[in-house]
């Protein structure tokens, strides 16, 4: 065997001795993580604004009640679905209950307007609710539209 030269190619590594490196690897990366996000500064959510109530609560009961009227105007003419004029009617009624009170009213449910302190603007909006959802035939635009009236003038 002459033709033996006595090279040899490169010994591999053991597979063990990767994973020791990726392990090392990920245990420097996840030091990094730790500190940078153990060290910032909280963050502290904005304060939400505190709600005021309106000086002038005849001035909104007038500009409410004008509302209603243009929506039962507007049924009337044909202008509005009679369901549409029950929706707007009971939008409008819930958009005064949260400019009054600060509570988000038109995007509460009948059932959790029941459980908030509000027994007027809830059961006005229980009686417009039919009208609403109901099947045909619907109840009058004007019926419903006295009943937010109603809701609105004996807001007190």
């Amino acid at each position: 065997m002459q033709d033996d030269s006595g090279f040899y190619g490169p010994l591999q590594y053991s597979l063990g001795w990767t994973w020791v490196g990726l392990a090392l690897l990920a245990l420097v990366v996840g030091w990094y993580a730790f500190v940078f996000f153990n060290t910032r500064k909280p963050t502290v959510p904005a304060a939400s604004p505190r709600f005021t109530p309106p000086s002038d609560i005849d001035a909104l009961k007038e500009a409410y009640l004008q509302r209603i009227d243009a929506v039962a105007a507007d049924a009337d003419s044909g202008r509005l679905t009679a369901r549409a004029s029950h929706q707007e009617l009971s939008l409008l009624l819930r958009k005064f209950v949260r400019d009054v009170t600060g509570v988000d009213a038109p995007r509460m449910t009948l059932a959790e307007l029941h459980r908030h302190p509000l027994p007027p603007a809830a059961e006005a909006v229980a009686r417009i609710y039919p009208g609403e959802f109901g099947a045909e035939p619907l109840p009058s635009v004007a019926h419903s539209a006295e009943t937010a009236r109603q809701a609105v003038r004996l807001w007190n």
